[in-house]
């Protein structure tokens, strides 16, 4: 299963950070704040909290452990790996708390 690929970081670094990181973890975000103001309209608050905040973030979660352990294996490239882990955090941190 590709997310089982993901979080164990054997993904290459490129797709795991490019795909999973950005523009999957975009879809996901978007996605997911659309259901919580929609369930939040609808005074579903337990639903939007489910939807809004734990699966976002763990995805985000996911993502990012995901894109962390790529950058961290022994062929992907140097001078990529130190700045896909900042850009994981600073991002990754950014759409957890938004």
């Amino acid at each position: 299963m590709i997310l089982l690929r993901l979080w164990r970081g054997e993904l290459p670094l490129a797709e795991a950070f490019w795909t999973w990181a950005v523009l999957v973890a975009l879809v996901v975000n978007l996605f997911t704040t659309i259901g919580f103001y929609w369930l939040v309209m609808a005074e579903r608050t337990t639903a939007a909290i489910i939807v809004g905040y734990v699966i976002s973030v763990a995805y985000n979660i996911l993502a990012g452990v995901g894109a962390w352990r790529s950058a961290g294996r022994p062929n992907a490239d140097p001078r990529w790996s130190g700045p896909a882990r900042l850009a994981v955090v600073i991002g990754m941190t950014i759409l957890s708390l938004t």
